[in-house]
């Protein structure tokens, strides 16, 4: 199979009767594609910036339709935009339950497993310290170097000249993961159970640099709550097919 890896040398070409039959596209731009009289059968589409945006099908918008049934799929993930503290407390408080029902129902042997180079259950939650470790030891909290050890940052960090000394070379235990993990659940339960709206109000840097936003207190909850709900959608998918 060929692949096709950094190119731009397809932007603004036009494909006619060609077939992309089986094709997997990773990472790449499709934003302004436009596709005419062309078979979709089984076409399948997973976009974590979906919801920035439109996707026009038939002349029809369906991001507000998935985004729909993804709030009823996961319930309190709508909470994810809350703006005041009650909101965002009772959004934490739904996905961590649901995160409690996924680990505790994932049998062991597959706390490891990937399905299509996509992270792990283990892998996963080491993500979300990561997340957590980010914008809320970082972006509210201010703390200098606020990653744990065993965190999983993304996989061109590296390239973007991230220091990687900060994380552990060797792979942590699960019941290690499970330890740290817990422990930055709590900070979050913690932090929100004395937010206030005008703490929430407060404006903060961006923890990954950067001038061009400098988010709200709000906004790093809500990175979070983000986090935390795409990579549960994720994570369930995968176990799905494993």
């Amino acid at each position: 199979m060929t692949v096709y890896s950094g190119t731009e040398g397809f932007e603004g070409a036009t494909f006619v009767r060609s077939s992309f039959r089986g094709a997997v596209l990773k990472s790449c731009d499709l934003s302004g594609v436009k596709m005419r009289s062309v078979d979709v059968g089984g076409l399948d589409i997973d976009s974590h910036d979906l919801f920035f945006g439109t996707l026009i099908v038939n002349g029809v918008d369906v991001v507000p339709f998935v985004e729909a049934e993804l709030n009823r799929q996961f319930p309190g993930r709508e909470l994810q935009n809350a703006q005041t503290p009650e909101g965002l407390r009772d959004g934490w408080v739904a996905a961590q339950a649901a995160w409690a029902t996924t680990v505790a129902s994932t049998p062991a042997e597959l706390v490891d497993a990937q399905v299509d180079g996509e992270w792990s259950l283990a892998q996963t939650l080491r993500h979300l310290v990561l997340a957590t470790d980010a914008w809320l030891r970082g972006g509210i909290m201010r703390i200098e170097q606020p990653f744990h050890e065993i965190g999983q940052i993304f996989t061109s960090a590296a390239q973007m000249g991230f220091d990687m000394s900060i994380f552990r070379a060797d792979t942590p235990t699960f019941a290690e993961i499970l330890a740290v993990r817990a422990e930055r659940q709590q900070l979050v339960t913690d932090f929100l159970a004395g937010a206030t709206p005008e703490l929430l109000a407060e404006e903060r840097d961006n923890p990954w640099g950067g001038d061009d936003w400098h988010p709200t207190v709000g906004d790093c909850v809500r990175v979070i709550l983000e986090e935390e709900w795409a990579h549960l959608r994720y994570i369930r998918r995968d176990l799905a097919l494993a």
